[in-house]
């Protein structure tokens, strides 16, 4: 039970590593903010199963990332709950694959948008919330991509990047009011991103890690339960790779 009494914010709750992110957060007792973009009977049947199971508290919050507006509201509604924020985890986002010749302005705003720019305005109106009680852990999901540089990654692997430094600066400048900002990048994982790849530079991902294998969504949870809870309390600005000893190769 590392995050009993824990309140967290979660983006991209409804399927992949989002999902095992909720799932791993409440059965270490933390209460939820489920972030999707759009309800689902499916969605919220889970989620009131998933907190009456460990006898927590799940609000589900729903927002287009790319909208302002929509963002602004629901702080609003986090903020009417009346409820200490101690954690972030901005996991929502899109992947890209395409040569970098071949990446029109559109698709890199587009993959901008949501992987950076909106993560980081929402990340500014939870910070404000954070710092009623000087304390928080923000954890940025980005990339091995955004560290790498993997042919045909360069967009979504630049906005991971730009994760990245955000983390790092964030960091530093949140630290001495404590709050702890730390990324985790996945490498090759089982979700429907997956899907983005044929099935040959999957095989091919997977004989470049040392474990031979994707990772599961579970595997990046784990890894967020730990920078959430106390046990990485005197953790900040880290990257924390999650990637089966995936070695670069261009």
């Amino acid at each position: 039970m590392l995050l009993q009494n824990k309140n967290a914010i979660i983006t991209g709750c409804n399927r992949g590593i989002g999902k095992s992110i909720l799932t791993t957060f409440v059965e270490n007792g933390a209460n939820i903010w489920a972030v999707a973009r759009r309800p689902s009977v499916e969605f919220e049947n889970y989620l009131q199963e998933l907190a009456k199971k460990y006898n927590v508290e799940i609000w589900p919050i729903y927002f287009d990332l790319q909208d302002h507006e929509q963002i602004k509201t629901a702080i609003k509604t986090i903020m009417a709950t009346k409820k200490a924020v101690d954690i972030l985890v901005n996991n929502a986002g899109i992947t890209y694959n395409a040569l970098f010749q071949m990446s029109t302005l559109d698709k890199m705003k587009e993959v901008f948008t949501i992987n950076f720019f909106s993560s980081m305005i929402f990340t500014q109106f939870v910070v404000k919330l954070m710092l009623r009680n000087k304390r928080g852990s923000v954890i940025n999901i980005a990339s091995t991509a955004g560290i790498d540089g993997n042919a045909g990654r360069s967009i979504y692997g630049a906005s991971k990047a730009a994760i990245i430094c955000a983390t790092k600066a964030m960091a530093a400048e949140l630290g001495e009011i404590g709050i702890r900002v730390n990324a985790v990048a996945p490498g090759i994982t089982k979700t429907e991103m997956l899907s983005s790849m044929t099935p040959e530079v999957i095989q091919d991902t997977v004989q470049q890690t040392h474990l031979r294998r994707e990772g599961e969504p579970i595997d990046i949870a784990k890894a967020c339960l730990f920078l959430a809870s106390d046990r990485a309390s005197y953790m900040t600005g880290q990257v924390l790779r999650v990637d089966g000893g995936l070695r670069c190769h261009g």
